[in-house]
C-alpha cells in the first residue's frame, strides 16, 4: 500500500512521523474518513473544506488549502489501484511543541503532518441494513463547552471505547447525549429519528438558535445529504435538541456516517423502536442515498 506523507508517497511499512508530532505527543490534529465508489471519492471538496475550516477553529493551521488536499486525496487512490475504497486524511499538529510554540522542523515555522491513506472499503452484513441493528447508550456525556467536542480530532479514545462496548454487547452503535441528556448522536455517526411524518435530528455545530447552548454534535458529510434527500422526498425535517423519551418514542431510529451511509437501528437496549423492523421511511432514505452515490461517483 502507498501512502501519501507530506508530499510524497512511500510504502505503508517505511511511513514514519517523528516522536515529537504534536498527535503523538498531545493527541492534536484532525482526520476525514471518506468513501470512494467508481474511482470518485464521494463529497471530497465538502469533506476537505470541514477539515480545513476546523484546523482554523481550533488553531491548528491556516495553511490548509481545498484544492491540493484534494488533488492529494485522490491521488493516492490511484497510487493503490483502487475505484471503491475507504479513505483516510488526517492533519496534525506537526513536529512542533505546544508548549513552548516552537517547531523542531528545519524549515522553521509550523508545519502541519498530513498523511493519507487509502484501503478496501468495510463490508457490512446486509443484514445491518434489512434487518436493521440494536443500539446501546454510552456512558460518557457530550459537552457542549468543549471546544473540539463537535470536530474530528484525533482524540478519539472515549469514543472507540463507547463502540467497543457495544460489540461486546452485540450491537451496532453506542447513542451518546450530551450532559443535559440531549441526543448527540453515535460514537461516529449522525443520528435522525422519525415520528408521525417527519425527519427530526439534533443540532450540529453551526446551526444552533440564538442564545443556546454551543452543539457538539459533528455537521456530518452524509448527514447533510439525507438532508437534502429530506427536501427532495418532500419530507418535513426539524433540527431541534432530542431527549431519550424521544428517541424510545420514534417511529423509526437510523444513523448515518460515510461508511455504512444509512444503518437503521431497531432496538435500543431492551426498547423497540417503532414496529421492530426497518421503517419505510429509513428504507427509503438509504435507496436514495446509494442512488446519489452512485450518479454522483459514477
Amino acid at each position: 500500500m502507498k501512502v501519501y506523507l507530506n508530499g510524497k508517497f512511500v510504502d505503508a511499512s517505511r511511513a514514519r512521523l517523528s516522536i515529537f508530532d504534536a498527535s503523538v505527543q498531545h493527541a492534536v490534529g484532525l482526520f476525514e474518513t471518506m468513501r470512494a465508489a467508481h474511482g470518485r471519492v464521494f463529497r471530497l471538496i465538502p469533506h476537505v473544506e470541514r477539515l480545513i475550516a476546523s484546523a482554523r477553529l481550533l488553531g491548528l493551521s491556516d495553511r490548509l488549502r481545498p484544492g491540493p488536499l484534494a488533488e492529494a486525496v485522490e491521488l493516492t487512490r490511484e497510487k493503490n489501484n483502487l475505484a471503491e475504497a475507504r479513505i483516510r486524511l488526517t492533519v496534525t499538529g506537526g513536529d512542533h511543541s505546544l508548549l513552548t510554540g516552537k517547531s523542531r522542523s528545519k524549515n522553521g515555522g509550523h508545519h502541519p503532518s498530513i498523511f493519507i491513506t487509502a484501503t478496501e472499503p468495510t463490508q457490512y452484513p446486509e443484514a445491518m441494513f434489512t434487518q436493521g441493528v440494536p443500539v446501546v447508550i454510552a456512558d460518557p456525556k457530550a459537552n457542549p463547552f468543549d471546544p473540539a467536542a463537535s470536530h474530528k480530532t484525533l482524540n478519539y479514545w472515549t469514543r472507540l471505547q463507547s463502540l467497543s462496548a457495544a460489540a461486546v454487547a452485540r450491537a451496532g452503535e453506542a447513542l451518546w447525549f450530551t450532559v443535559t441528556n440531549h441526543l448527540c448522536g453515535g460514537s461516529v455517526s449522525n443520528a435522525f429519528i422519525v415520528k408521525d411524518g417527519q425527519l427530526l435530528t439534533p443540532f450540529a455545530r453551526g446551526e444552533e438558535v440564538s442564545g443556546a447552548l454551543p452543539s457538539p454534535v459533528l455537521p456530518g458529510i452524509t448527514r447533510a445529504a439525507v438532508l437534502e434527500i429530506a427536501q427532495a422526498m418532500d419530507l418535513p425535517v426539524q433540527k431541534k435538541m432530542l431527549t431519550i423519551n424521544d428517541v424510545l418514542e420514534a417511529d423509526e431510529l437510523m444513523l448515518t456516517n460515510s461508511s455504512w451511509h444509512v444503518l437503521p437501528v431497531v432496538r435500543v437496549e431492551k426498547e423497540t423502536i417503532g414496529s421492530g423492523d426497518v421503517g419505510p421511511i429509513t428504507q427509503q432514505i438509504r435507496e436514495r442515498l446509494l442512488k446519489t452515490i452512485e450518479e454522483e461517483c459514477a
